[in-house]
């Protein structure tokens, strides 16, 4: 098969806040290839600063864009992913944006090559790679945000409990922002409202920076509450005070990795800062093969792999087939509120069995299909003209 056309794609809700909501904007990649199969991947970085890495002119041998890295170029076998990632990666050495970028259009590759030999992701990754050939249920932690307040928190829990939710992930909002006493009541209201038995884990979103001593403390006093983790309470490149941190046995596993970019990033995390949880974005890291490589990392480290998703089930469904095949990794991180947006963007999104666990699609590729005609409302026109040439006209749904 031939690469015919890459075209991006911003998608936006029409009022667009400062929450740490992911949901608000999306930048979706659409491969399609000269056989007709299309591939479709989600970003989870700013559309349109990827979408310039899709375009920009050269600027010389290290500043290639992507569409020029991939068009024209043959797709029949996974080693030709690999292959096209190697040649984009050396082609962009200087676009310090590349692997967010090129996440969207390494996922639609493989949801291309899924399609064209008929089998789903995670088999594919399975036959390269020597690992067992079978999927396994994993249970979905709702990932929501922090109320503003307490009562707030404690609201949103109980409305998560009705749904069925054993397992729930609070985080970002106010938390970080006020003393401790108002970080513990957040902890609290999240606990009271889940009850004892459901499994909680909260994210600081880096709210304590580089101080392990604080972040220590916040630990220390979240441990009555039992918590799974406590997730990213330092700044993602603070891989001395996660040391420092985890080090010093606070009592709860500590989790981290959603804002790794690159393997390296990960690996760092993993060997230096010795975390026990690591979250990869396959929007953000470059894709589902280096994930993958993370999750081989976790597996030779014997610490637990977690996607980290807060977007649509496009990014979910990616996430998935990472890791479904390791019985050992059990949780999901499943987006359970979000913007209309990331509800609308697949028509046949995961859902949640009756016995509570969510299975991987038995399907070609990533096993869900893009709505187009759902999201058509939320495609923003973006045209970049460089002096008297355009570079990059949006193309339609």
């Amino acid at each position: 098969m031939k690469i015919i056309s890459v075209d991006p794609f911003y998608l936006r809700m029409p009022d667009i806040s400062t929450a740490a909501d992911g949901t608000q904007d999306t930048l979706l990649i659409r491969i399609r290839t000269d056989s007709g199969i299309e591939g479709w991947g989600e970003c989870d970085a700013s559309p349109l600063v990827s979408i310039a890495v899709y375009c920009c002119p050269m600027s010389h041998g290290n500043i290639i864009n992507i569409n020029t890295s991939l068009i024209g170029e043959t797709l029949d076998g996974p080693d030709d992913i690999i292959r096209l990632r190697d040649k984009v990666l050396r082609n962009a050495l200087d676009i310090q944006q590349i692997q967010h970028a090129y996440s969207g259009a390494e996922i639609a590759l493989w949801d291309i090559l899924g399609k064209h030999l008929e089998q789903p992701i995670y088999s594919i990754l399975a036959d390269m790679t020597d690992t067992p050939d079978i999927p396994h249920p994993k249970l979905p932690y709702a990932s929501v945000l922090f109320g503003d307040t307490p009562e707030d928190t404690y609201n949103i829990a109980t409305e998560l409990k009705k749904q069925g939710y054993r397992a729930v992930k609070f985080g970002w909002g106010p938390i970080g922002q006020f003393d401790e006493d108002y970080d513990i009541a957040l902890v609290k209201a999240a606990r009271e409202g889940m009850g004892e038995d459901a499994q909680l884990m909260v994210d600081a979103g880096v709210a304590y920076g580089t101080s392990f001593e604080l972040a220590y403390q916040r630990a220390a006093a979240f441990l009555e509450f039992s918590l799974v983790w406590l997730e990213e309470p330092l700044a993602p490149d603070a891989i001395r005070e996660y040391y420092k941190l985890t080090s010093s046995h606070p009592g709860i596993p500590i989790a981290a990795g959603e804002g790794c970019s690159t393997y390296r990033m990960a690996e760092d995390l993993v060997v230096n800062g010795g975390i026990q949880y690591i979250q990869i974005d396959t929007g953000r890291i470059g894709g589902i093969m280096p994930s993958f490589q993370v999750r081989e990392l976790a597996e030779t480290h014997d610490i637990q792999y977690v996607n980290h998703t807060f977007k649509s089930h496009l990014s979910l469904s990616a996430a998935l087939h990472v890791f479904v095949t390791n019985p050992a990794f059990e949780l999901l991180e499943y987006p359970a509120a979000g913007s209309q947006l990331s509800q609308s963007l697949v028509s046949n999104p995961y859902p949640i069995d009756d016995d509570g666990f969510v299975r991987v699609k038995e399907l070609p590729g990533l096993g869900v299909t893009v709505d187009t005609d759902a999201i058509r409302e939320f495609l923003v026109s973006v045209s970049i003209d460089v002096g008297q040439e355009s570079i990059f006209e949006q193309s339609q749904l």
